[in-house]
């Protein structure tokens, strides 16, 4: 998610500076921009010069020291101690009118938004997978975010060729609020031996028009990030229809992770 955010700051003219705590996953996030764009240039969506300048737009580092931007875009694991970590080093290095975004996929702005000097200024940016491809971003307003945060965060989403959804700070907002009980329920269909991945996502392709069947969707996001958004919707939800399937922890725990490890629902080779 943070390459493919990378990926389309840069190529809509954005400086854009990458950090992470791993020069060896900065090195990838590279390579895999390169790829991406390189495919858009063999579609005839991009030019190769573009392709090049968008690259050449893009420094990457493992501290945040110097970076004086004036949006911040967090896309880290799933984790709130993590995130509010994030949060506060964020607050400490960016100037004091830089704006502080989540790519969070389920956990609270507002409470991300406590960890800083600067609540108003905190928004949720919530890309979806594959950022390149996917048009929507939900835009969240947690309880301080300011008017003019708001205003500003969907002006860039527009101006990056997306379309900002904006909607209140809730647990799973709205996308992973109605996404995830489906993708839980598939993987309970599974487990209890009515039907086979390729089957279930079969259904819901062919009967239910979906581009992507929920297991094979699954894979895509991340069967740890699966896990951990429908435990914080079950969690702060209160609510047993947003139970995790107990077949989605135990390949999770089994390092099933879906297409980054090369292994969940399904097996990819390459």
């Amino acid at each position: 998610m943070g390459s493919g955010i990378a990926h389309v700051f840069a190529q809509s003219g954005w400086d854009v500076a990458m950090v992470d705590t791993a020069q060896s996953v900065l090195d990838r996030a590279l390579e895999t921009m390169r790829k991406n764009l390189d495919r858009q240039v063999r579609k005839g969506s991009l030019t190769s010069d573009a392709a090049a300048s968008a690259v050449s737009r893009v420094s990457v580092g493992t501290t945040l020291d110097g970076t004086g931007a004036d949006l911040a875009v967090e896309a880290v694991i799933e984790d709130s101690d993590v995130k509010r970590r994030v949060f506060r080093d964020l607050d400490a290095a960016l100037p004091p009118a830089a704006t502080l975004a989540s790519n969070t996929s389920s956990i609270s702005i507002t409470a991300l938004a406590a960890a800083t000097r600067r609540p108003a200024q905190v928004i949720g940016m919530h890309f979806m997978n594959p950022v390149p491809v996917m048009p929507l971003v939900e835009v969240i307003r947690g309880r301080e975010t300011s008017d003019a945060t708001t205003e500003r965060v969907v002006a860039i989403a527009q101006a990056l060729g997306k379309r900002p959804v904006v909607v209140r700070d809730s647990p799973g907002f709205v996308a992973n609020r109605v996404l995830m009980p489906m993708i839980n329920e598939a993987v309970f269909c599974v487990m209890e031996g009515v039907a086979a991945p390729e089957d279930v996502d079969a259904v819901m392709k062919l009967g239910m028009s979906h581009p992507l069947g929920p297991l094979a969707l699954a894979d895509l996001i991340g069967l740890d990030v699966c896990l951990a958004i429908l435990q914080v919707l079950h969690r702060d939800l209160k609510d047993d229809k947003y139970r995790p399937a107990p077949l989605l922890a135990q390949l999770v725990a089994a390092g099933r992770l879906g297409k980054k490890s090369g292994h969940g629902f399904y097996v990819y080779r390459d």
